[in-house]
């Protein structure tokens, strides 16, 4: 099988944070990639803040009930046991601390573990949704994001510059190319994708961060 890359390996990645009977959001776009690779023995409970507790596999089409939607919008399903309930539920989970972990996408998150992903200043956007809930109320915030902008420019910054979603909550930050570990320390480089060396990390990342004698290949 061919090794995987690009946003499939960010997922596959992010997956292995899991153990079974995790209680985890996943927010949209890559993040909802997470459930395709699952270590194997790993089943989660998928909690959703459009009000369902129990999110399954995407459907087939001819198999799709139009009421039963993911966080992108996209068709999905209820696993046996699972349940349907309205925002207020969904965000009491959040702010109450009863999820593990969450995974998010961003703009931008920086060398403190600051997130900003849910607007950039004078452009339209639909709201926060639930990131900053999910930010104050979950231990475990794991970011899954492309290592740099479609210009080349570094998203993993040494400070935020877009309006914080939350400070200081990061836990991950899991990229195309590496995965870092957010420490009180500071960034410390965890492990490199295949094909990348630590001189190509330090030259597309603005923020500072550790090298250990130690460091993993992602997998």
């Amino acid at each position: 099988m061919a090794a995987l890359t690009g946003r499939a390996l960010i997922a596959s990645r992010c997956a292995k944070f899991f153990k079974n009977g995790d209680f985890v959001n996943l927010g949209i776009g890559v993040p909802l990639l997470c459930v395709n690779y699952l270590p194997e023995g790993v089943n989660l409970w998928l909690e959703a803040e459009i009000g369902t507790v129990g999110s399954g596999a995407t459907p087939p089409w001819d198999s799709v009930d139009i009421d039963v939607i993911d966080a992108g919008g996209q068709p999905a399903s209820i696993i046996t046991g699972g349940s349907v309930y309205d925002h207020e539920m969904s965000f009491a989970f959040i702010r109450g601390g009863h999820i593990d972990a969450t995974v998010l996408g961003t703009l931008q998150v920086d060398q403190e573990g600051n997130l900003a992903n849910w607007t950039i200043p004078g452009k339209l956007v639909p709201g926060m949704g639930g990131a900053m809930d999910l930010c104050a109320g979950v231990k475990k915030i794991i970011v899954a994001t492309d290592h740099c902008e479609k210009s080349g420019k570094s998203k993993i910054l040494k400070k935020c510059t877009l309006p914080l979603t939350g400070a200081k909550c990061v836990t991950d930050i899991v990229t195309e190319r590496c995965y870092f570990e957010v420490t009180p320390e500071g960034l410390v480089l965890r492990e490199l994708a295949p094909g990348y060396t630590v001189d190509d990390i330090k030259a597309c990342t603005e923020a500072d961060f550790i090298v250990p004698d130690e460091i993993g290949v992602m997998e």
